[in-house]
C-alpha cells in the first residue's frame, strides 16, 4: 500500500495582530519564535509599532493565534479597521499619561536621594533613612512595570531587558536593607562617598540606595522619550488615515442628504461643495472646479477637473460645485491602498533588522551568565564584594539591548512616514537595499517621461492660406472624431481660435484620415491626398523628423497645410533627468513609439541610450538585457504593459496616476505622475537605509563597548542607567531627523513641498 505524500501546506490567510505588553526587542523575538512554530505559519513581529504580521493555513484561526501569544505572557489582538481609526483621535494615549505620571513621581523623589549620595556635604545625621524612605516607592512602585514583566517572563521560563533591569534595581535595594538593617550602614553619622567607578568600602556600610532610585527614574525617562518618540515617528501614517472626510452629500430622489461616508456605495451621486474634501474615489458626473491635492500627493498646483475626469477621496475641491459619482469605496479607495501599502511597509522588517533580532534574542541570557562571571571574578580576584557587586550590577543595568530593537523599526516608521506625507509609498524595508545598488533608470516614455495625451505643436498652413481657417476647419472636422490625434487637434484649435462650427456628411477612412462637410467646403484630414506640393512636403517632413505625427488638412480637393502632433513632454522630465544623474544613475528611455520620436523626446530631456519600438511583452526582455550587462535595474512605468517590467526590475518605481497593475507590481508607488518623485524615492529610500545603518553601528558598538568597561569596574551602575536608557533615546531622535527630509523642488524653492 502506497501512501501520498502530504501537499505542502501554503499560507491561506494573512492576519496582523496587535501586540501588548512587550517591552524590549528580546520580547518580540520570543513572540515571533512561539509563532513561527506553529505548523504551517510564519510571523514577523515588530517591536515598533508593536504589531505582528502572520500568515497562517487553512485549519489555524486567529484565535489560536491570540492564544500563543498570551501564554507567551502578552496580549493580542486585531487591530480596529482603517475606517475607525479615522474616527479616532488619540491624543491622550492611556500608557503614555500613565508613565508620564510614574516618571514625575520617581524622578521627584529620587533627585534628594541621588544628591544625599552624591554630596557628602548634605548628609546630616540619620540622612540615609531618608533616602530609604524616599527611594523604596521609587523602586517597588516606579519600577513595577519593569518588575511585573520580568516575573511574568520568569512565570514562562524567558528573560528580557526588565529581567536585566529588575535583578539590577532589586540587588541595589536589597544590598543597602541589609547594610542598613543588619549592616553598619544605619548608624547615626555614617557618611557616604560617591565615586564615578566601582569603590572598595567596607561592604556592611555601602548603600546603593541612589543606584536602585536612579537608575528606576532614568530607565523611566528613556521609556517615556521612547514612547513619545514612537508615536511622533507613526504620526504620518495616522495623520494619512485621518485625511479623509467624515461624512458626504449623497443625491437621493433629487435631494442632498448627509451621511457618514460609511454609508456611501459605488455608484452613488454625491454633491462637493467649494472647499469641501471629496469623500471618495469617483468620476465628476457635472460640474468644473480645480481640485487641491497637496494633502496626498505633495502636489502644489491644483488640478482642473471637469465632467468625465477621475478625482480622488481625500482631495480638496478649490472651485466650483462638483458633483461626483462614487467609484471605490471603503479599502479600495486610493487613500487607504496608500495607508496599507505604508502600514505593510512599516510592519516588515529589513535583512539587517533580523541580524539585531536574533542578537537581541540571546543577548539577555548572556548578559546575566557575563553578570555572574564578573561577580566571580572580582570575588575571586580578592578585591572584595564590594567592587564585585558593583560591577555586576553595572553588567546587568547598562546592557540592555532596546537601541538594537529600535534601530530599525523607528527609521522605518519615519522614513515610510514622511515618504507618505510626500506621496512615496515605500512598499517595504527590502526595498531599501535595492535603492542602495541600482545604477540604472529605465524610464518608460508615454505617461511617464511625457504626458501621455497628444497636443498640437506646429501648424504648418500654404501660401495664400489663413491659418486661423486652416485650424477652423480641420478642428470642426475632428470633432466628430475619438482619436487621439484628432482629440489633440480640437483642442488646439479650439485654444486658438475659440468656437468651432458644425459638420456635416462626416465620414471616417479607416487608416487614412476622416472627411466631411464645413461651412461649405468639403474638409479632409489624414492621408487623403494624393502628392504633396514642395512647401507642404517638406514641412511634413520637418515635423516627423522631429518626432511629430503630421497631419495633412486641405479642403475642395487641395491640400492647404500640415499639423504637427505629439506626446508632449512633462515639463519637470528634463529636470527629472538631470536629478537622477546626479544620484549616480544611467537613464534609459524605453519605449513602443518610432526611433525618431524617442530620439526626440530624449534628446529634449537629456537621454543618451533609446531603446525603442518595442512590444509590451518584450519590455521585459529589454529589462533582462540590462541586467544580464551587470546593471542594477530600477524602472519607472505606468500602464498595464509596464507592470511586468516593473516586477521584473532590481527596483520598480509606479507612478501612481497608471493603472492599478502597474501600482501592484512596483516597489515604490508614486503617487502623483511627476518624474521629479521618482528621484526623491530614490534619495529617501537612501537616506532611510543610511539612518538604519547608522543606528546599528551605535547600537552594537555601543553594547561592545559598554559591557567591558562595566565588567572592569569603570562605571557606577547609576552612570550606566543613564547611558543605557540615553542609547534608546539617541536611536529614536536620530530616526526622527527624516522627518526634516525635504524633496529637491522644496530645497531649490520651487513648487511641490
Amino acid at each position: 500500500m502506497t501512501s501520498t505524500p502530504e501537499a505542502p501546506t501554503a499560507p491561506a490567510a494573512e492576519v496582523e495582530l496587535l501586540i501588548g505588553g512587550m517591552t524590549c526587542a528580546s520580547c518580540a523575538a520570543r513572540i515571533e519564535k512561539k509563532l513561527n512554530r506553529i505548523q504551517g505559519v510564519t510571523a514577523t513581529v515588530n517591536y515598533a509599532t508593536e504589531k505582528a504580521r502572520v500568515s497562517y493555513p487553512a485549519g489555524v484561526e486567529v484565535a489560536d493565534l491570540i492564544a500563543t501569544v498570551e501564554r507567551t505572557g502578552y496580549t493580542a489582538e486585531e487591530p480596529t479597521p482603517v475606517e475607525a481609526l479615522q474616527e479616532e483621535a488619540p491624543q491622550d494615549d492611556p500608557e503614555l499619561v500613565s508613565l508620564r505620571g510614574r516618571l514625575l513621581v520617581s524622578a521627584l523623589l529620587a533627585a534628594p536621594v541621588v544628591l544625599l549620595a552624591m554630596v557628602p556635604a548634605l548628609q546630616f545625621d540619620n540622612w540615609q533613612w531618608l533616602s530609604l524612605t524616599l527611594a523604596a516607592p521609587v523602586v517597588v512602585w516606579g519600577g513595577l512595570p519593569f518588575h511585573r514583566a520580568a516575573f511574568t517572563n520568569v512565570r514562562h521560563g524567558a528573560s528580557t531587558m526588565d529581567t536585566l533591569v529588575s535583578l539590577g534595581t532589586l540587588a541595589a535595594f536589597g544590598w543597602s536593607l541589609w547594610a542598613l538593617f543588619l549592616g553598619d550602614a544605619g548608624m547615626p553619622g555614617m557618611r557616604h562617598g560617591f565615586d564615578l567607578t566601582v569603590s572598595r568600602t567596607d561592604a556592611s556600610s555601602t548603600l546603593y540606595l541612589e543606584v536602585a532610585a536612579g537608575v528606576t527614574a532614568f530607565l523611566l525617562l528613556g521609556r517615556y522619550l521612547e514612547a513619545r518618540a514612537k508615536r511622533h515617528a507613526g504620526a504620518a501614517l495616522r495623520a494619512l488615515m485621518e485625511l479623509g472626510a467624515k461624512d458626504v452629500a449623497v443625491l437621493r430622489d433629487g435631494r442632498e442628504v448627509r451621511v457618514p461616508v460609511d454609508a456611501l456605495g459605488v455608484g452613488d451621486l454625491f454633491v462637493v461643495r467649494p472647499g469641501e474634501k471629496i469623500a471618495t474615489d469617483g468620476v465628476v458626473a457635472e460640474g468644473a472646479s480645480a481640485v487641491d491635492a497637496s494633502l496626498l500627493t505633495g502636489e502644489s498646483v491644483p488640478v482642473d477637473v471637469a465632467p468625465g475626469d477621475p478625482v480622488t477621496g481625500a482631495t480638496v475641491n478649490a472651485g466650483g460645485r462638483l458633483v461626483v459619482r462614487a467609484t471605490r469605496v471603503g479599502a479600495d479607495t486610493r487613500l487607504a491602498r496608500m495607508a496599507k501599502l505604508v502600514e505593510e511597509a512599516q510592519s516588515g522588517k529589513a535583512e539587517v533588522q533580523r541580524l539585531a533580532d536574533r542578537v537581541a534574542a540571546v543577548f539577555v541570557p548572556v548578559v546575566i551568565a557575563l553578570a555572574l562571571g564578573t561577580l566571580g571574578f572580582w570575588l575571586g580576584s580578592g578585591a572584595g564584594p564590594t567592587p564585585a557587586f558593583t560591577a555586576a550590577v553595572a553588567v546587568l543595568i547598562i546592557a540592555c539591548p532596546c537601541a538594537l530593537g529600535l534601530a530599525t523599526p523607528t527609521a522605518l516608521l519615519v522614513g515610510t512616514g514622511r515618504g507618505a506625507q510626500l506621496g512615496i509609498l515605500i512598499k517595504g524595508p527590502e526595498v531599501l537595499e535595492s535603492t542602495r545598488r541600482v545604477d540604472t533608470v529605465v524610464l518608460d516614455k508615454t505617461g511617464t517621461v511625457t504626458t501621455g495625451r497628444m497636443t498640437l505643436h506646429e501648424v504648418y498652413a500654404a501660401e495664400g492660406t489663413d491659418e486661423k481657417q486652416l485650424l477652423r476647419l480641420a478642428g470642426a472636422l475632428e470633432h466628430a472624431s475619438e482619436h487621439p490625434v484628432a482629440r489633440a487637434v480640437v483642442a488646439g484649435a479650439e485654444e486658438r481660435v475659440g468656437p468651432l462650427p458644425e459638420v456635416e456628411h462626416f465620414e471616417n477612412v479607416p487608416g487614412r484620415g476622416v472627411r466631411g462637410r464645413v461651412d461649405g467646403h468639403e474638409v479632409a484630414v489624414g492621408r487623403l491626398f494624393g502628392p504633396l506640393g514642395e512647401e507642404l512636403s517638406r514641412a511634413r517632413a520637418e515635423a516627423e523628423s522631429g518626432g511629430r505625427t503630421a497631419v495633412v488638412v486641405g479642403w475642395d480637393g487641395e491640400a492647404r497645410g500640415v499639423l504637427a502632433v505629439a506626446d508632449a513632454v512633462k515639463d519637470t522630465s528634463a529636470e527629472a533627468v538631470r536629478e537622477l544623474r546626479a544620484l549616480g544613475l544611467t537613464p534609459v528611455l524605453l519605449t513602443g513609439d518610432n526611433r525618431a520620436v524617442a530620439e526626440a523626446v530624449a534628446h529634449e530631456v537629456g537621454i543618451e541610450r533609446v531603446v525603442a519600438e518595442v512590444l509590451p511583452e518584450d519590455k521585459v526582455d529589454a529589462v533582462r538585457r540590462l541586467q544580464a550587462e551587470g546593471r542594477v535595474v530600477a524602472m519607472v512605468g505606468d500602464g498595464v504593459n509596464d507592470a511586468a517590467a516593473l516586477a521584473a526590475a532590481d527596483l520598480g518605481l509606479a507612478m501612481g496616476t497608471g493603472t492599478d497593475a502597474a501600482i501592484e507590481a512596483g516597489d515604490l508607488t508614486l503617487v502623483r505622475g511627476d518624474l521629479r518623485v521618482a528621484a526623491d524615492a530614490i534619495r529617501l529610500s537612501r537616506r532611510t537605509l543610511a539612518t538604519i545603518k547608522g543606528n546599528l553601528v551605535w547600537a552594537f558598538g555601543y553594547n561592545v563597548a559598554a559591557l567591558p568597561l562595566a565588567a572592569a569596574g569603570l562605571l557606577n551602575p547609576m552612570i550606566a542607567g543613564a547611558a543605557m536608557a540615553f542609547s534608546s533615546v539617541f536611536v529614536v531622535t536620530n530616526s526622527l531627523r527624516l522627518r526634516t527630509f525635504r524633496t529637491a523642488d522644496a530645497a531649490h524653492g520651487r513648487t511641490g513641498r
